[in-house]
């Protein structure tokens, strides 16, 4: 065996087969390139990439595990993404002020969950509706 080696069965494999899948246009407006990982929740995206957020929540890009996507400046590209499992829901590596937690499977219930920057002081997050969520804005 070499490190790092596949084996499968014989036949073909079809990756993410039984995730729900969607297309959503994406344009950089922004003046350089943007790349996107594979796993990235799609919506903590840079936010000089123009898509649909809402549409993208619990979704990731369908792309190889560890590869990703260049986003080029002015172009737009259709790029296919993956629903994320269990909640999907993503804690977030973009940084928010509050986001809303999905309700555990089967209790109907959701806190909210605080995604502060590192080192800043801790504070009770006000829980939106995902439909009145703040975007975030170039910087952030």
């Amino acid at each position: 065996m070499i490190p790092g080696e596949t084996r499968t069965g014989p036949g073909e494999l079809i990756l993410n087969a039984t995730l729900s899948a969607m297309l959503i246009s994406v344009v950089n407006d922004g003046d350089r390139p943007i790349q996107v990982g594979s796993h990235l929740h799609f919506p903590d995206a840079n936010a000089a990439l123009s898509f649909d957020r809402s549409a993208a929540e619990g979704f990731r890009l369908d792309i190889p595990s560890g590869t990703s996507l260049r986003f080029e400046p002015g172009v737009g590209v259709d790029v296919p993404l993956v629903a994320l499992g269990g909640r999907r829901h993503v804690p977030g590596i973009l940084v928010r002020a509050a986001r809303p937690e999905p309700p555990a499977p089967g209790t109907g219930a959701a806190g909210p969950t605080a995604l502060l920057t590192p080192g800043a002081p801790a504070v009770a997050p006000t829980v939106l509706a995902p439909s009145t969520r703040p975007l975030p804005t170039e910087g952030t």
